[in-house]
C-alpha cells in the first residue's frame, strides 16, 4: 500500500499559509490559490497530497491552457524563471513553499501532471519528512 502525503505549503513570497482548512479534497486541506487565464479570474484549491490531481475552481480552466497562480494573501504572481521539463510543455512551474522546507514545483499548464520536490539541505530536509511522516 502507498503511503499518501499531504503537503502543508506556504507562500514563496511572503511565507502565509496557503493551506485551506475549511476545504478539504479527498479529506485533506486544500491549497488555495488565485488564478487567471485568458478569460476569466477566480480561486483554485489544488488536493494536497503529493501525486493527487484533484482540484476544484470556481472558473473554467481549459485543458492545455496556460495559466497564472497568485497568493490569495499578498496577491504577488507566483510564476518562476523555471520550465516544465515534460516533452512539448515549456510552460512556468510554481513553487511553493513545504513547511517543514524545500519546495513543491507544479506546472501552470492544465493537465500537465509534472511536478516535483527539491529541497537545499537534503539531509536535513529528509530527515524532518521521515520524523513528520514515519517513513
Amino acid at each position: 500500500m502507498t503511503k499518501k502525503v499531504a503537503l502543508n505549503v506556504k507562500c514563496p513570497m511572503c511565507d502565509t499559509s496557503l493551506m485551506d482548512d475549511k476545504h478539504l479534497i479527498t479529506g485533506h486541506p486544500s491549497i488555495k490559490l488565485n488564478i487567471v487565464t485568458v478569460r476569466d479570474r477566480g480561486t483554485i484549491r489544488l488536493c494536497s497530497v503529493y501525486g493527487c490531481y484533484d482540484h476544484e475552481s470556481d472558473i473554467e480552466i481549459v485543458d492545455g491552457e496556460i495559466a497564472n497562480f497568485f497568493c490569495p494573501h499578498c496577491n504577488k504572481d507566483l510564476k518562476s524563471n523555471d520550465e516544465c521539463d515534460s516533452p512539448d510543455c515549456n510552460a512556468p512551474m510554481i513553487p511553493l513553499n513545504i513547511a517543514l522546507g524545500g519546495k513543491v514545483y507544479i506546472c501552470s499548464r492544465s493537465g500537465c501532471t509534472m511536478h516535483f520536490v527539491a529541497f537545499e539541505d537534503l539531509d536535513t530536509q529528509i530527515r524532518k519528512f521521515y520524523h513528520e511522516y514515519g517513513f
